[in-house]
């Protein structure tokens, strides 16, 4: 297969690149900076600025994981729309080379389009699907508008399955890289009531399944990218605690977060039971379905 990254230099797109490269795929990766990528690439990746820049590569599959990182700024209004924008960007360059392929009754047979558990917004503790209504609020209008954007590929005859990611874990780098540093000294903690949920799912897993939504002719539309069993925040901490062998007494209060962080504090205080329904109903099998197999595995890198 001919396959087309963009964020292929990220934490889930450098382990997808591996992946595809063993299974031997042709891998083509779109970067804001081709110089850099190359020095973590390896070599017989392609690299380019632009997802036009691989029309004559005519790739088969695309994968779009580029933006923005969501949590490394405050929410600030220019900050917003840099997140939405660089979303909405990466993915028309997408769309675009889709339409010029299509002219040439070349277009690719599948994108996959990153999105995230933020389309729900927060949904207390009541269990989340593919069909379950968001909450209007700016996680969830970043995300609509960002998969809006990849299904406008399917007016080219392209599949387009949009996957909303949960937390990624896995060692050296993701979530747990911001948060191991404070478990490991005995000062990680809950934050907030500790009752928010928080979906998760291992790289290899995630990983997994954006081989299978490629591979799987038949499957289209949103898909929960997440493990079939979410934590609370509570939870979560506690198989931190267990799994480093350290002590979790400490709680950020709710009201120091939003001080700190504003807006984006609700990134941290509110979540979603979310379930990835439709994986499981298209018969996805989880390498690490609980939390407990995913930390027993990383912790023991």
């Amino acid at each position: 297969m001919r396959l087309l990254i963009t964020g292929g230099t990220g934490f889930v797109g450098r382990r997808l690149v591996e992946r595809a490269l063993v299974a031997g795929h042709e891998v083509m990766v779109v970067s804001r900076d081709p110089e850099r990528a190359a020095q973590k690439l390896p070599h017989n990746v392609r690299i380019g600025d632009d997802a036009t820049d691989f029309a004559d590569a005519l790739p088969e599959a695309i994968v779009n994981l580029a933006g923005e990182p969501i949590a490394d700024r405050r929410w600030s209004d220019p900050q917003k729309t840099r997140l939405v924008e660089s979303r909405r960007h990466a993915t028309r360059d997408v769309v675009a080379l889709c339409e010029q392929l299509a002219q040439r009754d070349q277009a690719p047979r599948v994108l996959v389009s990153g999105s995230a558990m933020g389309y729900y917004g927060d949904q207390g503790d009541h269990d989340v699907t593919e069909q379950t209504p968001p909450h209007d609020e700016f996680a969830h209008r970043l995300c609509q508008a960002w998969e809006r954007e990849a299904l406008k590929a399917e007016a080219f005859g392209v599949r387009v399955a949009c996957l909303r990611t949960g937390l990624v874990l896995d060692a050296g780098g993701g979530t747990l890289a911001k948060m191991m540093p404070a478990f490991k000294l005995g000062v990680g903690g809950r934050l907030g009531d500790g009752h928010q949920y928080m979906p998760w799912i291992h790289r290899e897993d995630l990983v997994g399944a954006i081989e299978f939504l490629l591979e799987e002719e038949s499957l289209s539309g949103a898909f929960n990218g997440s493990a079939p069993q979410p934590v609370t925040n509570a939870e979560f901490t506690q198989a931190m605690g267990r799994h480093l062998h350290r002590p979790t007494p400490f709680r950020v209060p709710a009201p120091l977060l939003k001080l700190g962080l504003g807006e984006m504090s609700r990134l941290l205080l509110t979540g979603a039971c979310m379930r990835p329904e439709r994986l499981q109903q298209a018969g996805f099998t989880f390498r690490y379905p609980t939390l407990d197999a995913a930390l027993a595995a990383i912790v023991s890198r």
